[in-house]
């Protein structure tokens, strides 16, 4: 599969590393430009190249930018991407440690969803709720007892079966985690967020989480901090 990656972070440089590894041609961009991913490309055989370009290279894209970052995107990215080609975000809202408040946000829209009013495109929610590194080191064989499992959520069936499959690639149990609009299951401070639970794990997760939003995950007056202290 031709995939674009818009984000070289700790997931986005992972998932680099694994694709690639896996045979997949991957196009990786940054904010910094190609030049700036030199050694990354030259590590996995990515192609270092401009936003715009990750964006229309393939038939899946994954967004795995710092959420602030997201309105700094060109609006007509996806403009001159074909409707079949899967958008994926990898996002998390961190408001006091990160990204400072997003209104639309607090107010209790999605992470996922207001992401997706940005791009002005549909996106499939995965690979928000697992450590970089385990996503790294820790796939498995299908039908390996304990398999780690990632939940899956989206509007659209089709892409979500065709992000379903890359997980399993990837080594791990895809979950349907439901619409983007049920993809709170799986935001910061659920019962899923950052936990390697199996298959069956993750569903009675998905199942206990809260809607509200705690209050150590909401913005502040004085947000964002930084990540060792937090405002």
């Amino acid at each position: 599969m031709k995939i674009g990656i818009i984000g070289a972070g700790e997931i986005g440089g992972t998932l680099t590393r694994r694709l690639t590894a896996l045979g997949h041609q991957v196009s990786v961009a940054n904010s910094r430009g190609p030049k700036s991913l030199a050694d990354l490309a030259a590590e996995t055989g990515a192609k270092a190249v401009s936003v715009e370009e990750a964006a229309k290279f393939g038939e899946l894209v994954v967004v795995t930018i710092p959420q602030k970052n997201i309105p700094n995107l060109p609006r007509d990215l996806f403009a001159g991407t074909p409707d079949a080609v899967v958008v994926v975000d990898t996002g998390n809202y961190y408001p006091r440690q990160r990204d400072g408040r997003i209104d639309a946000i607090e107010s209790g829209l999605t992470e996922s969803r207001w992401v997706a009013h940005q791009l002005n495109r549909r996106v499939i929610k995965a690979f928000n709720n697992i450590y970089a590194e385990h996503l790294l080191k820790l796939g498995k064989p299908k039908g390996t007892p304990g398999r780690i499992a990632l939940p899956v959520a989206g509007d659209d069936s089709a892409a979500k079966a065709i992000v379903l499959k890359l997980v399993d690639e990837l080594g791990f149990d895809g979950v349907d985690a439901g619409t983007l609009d049920e993809s709170w299951r799986q935001q910061p401070a659920t019962p899923v967020y950052c936990k390697d639970f199996d298959a069956e794990g993750v569903r009675r997760a998905l199942s206990q989480a809260s809607q509200e939003r705690k209050t150590e995950w909401r913005g502040t007056a004085n947000s964002p901090g930084t990540f060792e202290n937090p405002a």
